[in-house]
């Protein structure tokens, strides 16, 4: 069996440089000989893609949303082979496949009825007025996709955030064509998805070249994505180094285009010291649990832990400590993530004055030891390489003096996608400046949860500054993910007749009160 690029509706395999995936629990590299893309390949797609682009205003909105639930269904007809794929490539367990394809299936249906609907193109409307001096124009605006996407597929989520994850599905939501650069390390389960997604385009009559599947395992078929000009924006969803290479690449073109990329963040996390004492047992359930829970391979794991000192904290950390280090090890993804995580762990065992907890004993073939480490506030400060982000199941604990220098650690955060307090509400209140000063720091803020588990809803922010992602402003879960692939256009003056349907006078009413809706909320809010 060869794995081959899928191009536009088509199927080739004209490429010379050949790669496998590889089983982290049997420890051996899976049999399916994937081909990387060709050059011609990625110009084959590309052209595709536009042409598709150039067709899919034409198609109605239900035919787009019927296209966005075809593929779960088809993704449900290749069954079993999926999971057991998705299994093999991973090392995850097959509850992990069944919970990730589900996730799956709730943004393809959400993005449908999002479609459906119509209202993410925020249409309005402020009528003409000849009677005005000067006179006021006619102007009618709304959002349209963005243009053909390039989608690099994660390595932790192969269904979520991969070949029909949110990046892809947001785009499609769009009416932006996709052509994802499959992740090398899934690339038998990506080739499964994007076969069900290529027969979903197929059954519901979408443009040829609205999606493509390329293989790569080097760095040039991505590049070449990168720069191509008929490409509009992208999504990537990985290291901060990876994520900004992107980023770079596409700010060095002729016609500079968005990078979405969500990177590193360690998902601070502020324990008031008043809730230990009530709450020590559930606490420290709850982050171990967190902590460990996919080998630690989340982009929210709870990295960095931030408690004042007192015998309270000391008997949780002991408590939280044992908890971690008893849980068994599990595989990682990967060698090369394993060797990634020895490296950046090792980073910081070796500043001063850093206390080393690390799970003992015997552990699986290509799993890690799972690793805690201590240290005091002003150690963490002077070190910049303590907010790195450690892909797998460690978390810093930082011990503060006193509520200034929790303050300070606080201040000095970088970008993160979450922060969480822990506290009860009483006692919250006197840390009113840990709150002020970690909602300028992070994308969602939480409150006596861990921040692993990322609902998937019109409310959902997942983003945050840099460098937990390259634009704050922006989710990459959730319906609003499609704002990342849309942009804004006003017609003037333009004659009903050539108007877009959901611009005209016909639905004017309805807009109106949409607006009015809002300007509703907002005064009750503000």
């Amino acid at each position: 069996m060869t794995g081959k690029s899928s191009v536009g509706c088509a199927f080739s395999a004209e490429g010379s440089r050949l790669f496998q995936t590889f089983n982290p629990v049997k420890n051996k590299s899976n049999p399916t000989i994937f081909i990387e893309a060709t050059a011609e390949e990625v110009d084959r797609a590309v052209d595709l893609a536009q042409e598709a682009f150039s067709i899919l205003p034409t198609i109605s909105t239900a035919q787009k949303a019927d296209f966005l639930e075809e593929i779960f269904r088809q993704i449900l007809i290749v069954g079993d082979e999926l999971l057991d794929c998705f299994v093999s490539e991973t090392g995850l367990t097959v509850e992990r496949a069944i919970a990730e394809r589900t996730r799956m299936s709730k943004q393809l249906h959400s993005f449908a009825d999002l479609v459906r609907n119509n209202t993410w193109r925020e249409p309005s409307i402020d009528a003409g007025d000849i009677q005005r001096n000067p006179k006021k124009p006619d102007l009618r605006k709304m959002l349209v996709g963005i243009g053909p996407v390039v989608v690099f597929g994660a390595s932790n989520f192969p269904f979520a955030y991969s070949t029909a994850g949110g990046d892809t599905i947001s785009a499609f939501a769009a009416g932006c064509p996709v052509i994802v650069k499959s992740h090398p390390l899934h690339a038998g389960t990506g080739e499964l998805v994007a076969n069900a997604i290529v027969a979903a385009a197929l059954k519901t009559g979408m443009p040829k070249g609205i999606f493509s599947n390329l293989n790569a395992i080097g760095l040039e078929v991505g590049k070449q994505l990168v720069l191509h000009p008929k490409i509009k924006a992208v999504g990537f969803t990985g290291s901060i180094s990876g994520g900004r290479a992107l980023f770079d690449l596409a700010n060095s073109r002729m016609e500079p285009i968005p990078v979405f990329a969500e990177m590193g963040s360690v998902n601070p996390v502020v324990i008031l010291p008043e809730t230990l004492a009530e709450n020590n047992e559930n606490w420290s359930d709850l982050l171990a649990d967190s902590i460990t829970s996919g080998v630690g391979q989340f982009c929210t794991n709870p990295g960095l832990l931030l408690l004042l000192e007192s015998l309270e904290t000391t008997i949780f950390l002991e408590t939280l400590v044992t908890k971690v280090l008893t849980t068994e090890a599990a595989p990682m993804l990967h060698t090369s993530i394993i060797e990634k995580f020895e490296s950046a762990k090792q980073a910081a065992c070796s500043v001063p004055f850093i206390s080393i907890n690390e799970q003992k004993g015997e552990i699986p073939v290509n799993a890690v030891r799972q690793t805690i480490l201590t240290v005091n506030a002003a150690v963490f400060k002077s070190n910049p390489i303590l907010q790195d982000e450690v892909f797998g199941p460690f978390t810093l604990v930082v011990i503060c003096k006193n509520l200034n220098e929790l303050e300070d650690s606080v201040a000095v955060l970088k970008g993160q996608l979450t922060g969480t307090i822990m506290g009860s509400v009483e006692n919250s209140k006197k840390y009113n400046s840990i709150f002020t000063t970690l909602h300028q720091k992070v994308g969602r803020l939480i409150f006596n949860e861990v921040p692993t588990g990322v609902e998937v809803c019109s409310s959902m922010h997942h983003g945050g500054p840099y460098p937990a992602t390259t634009d704050s402003r922006y989710t990459a879960v959730g319906t609003d993910a499609i704002k990342r692939f849309a942009r804004p256009i006003v017609y003037q003056n333009f004659p009903e007749e050539l108007l877009p349907e959901i611009l005209r006078d016909e639905n004017r009413t309805k807009i109106e009160r949409r607006i009015n809706g809002e300007r509703t909320k907002r005064a009750v809010h503000g």
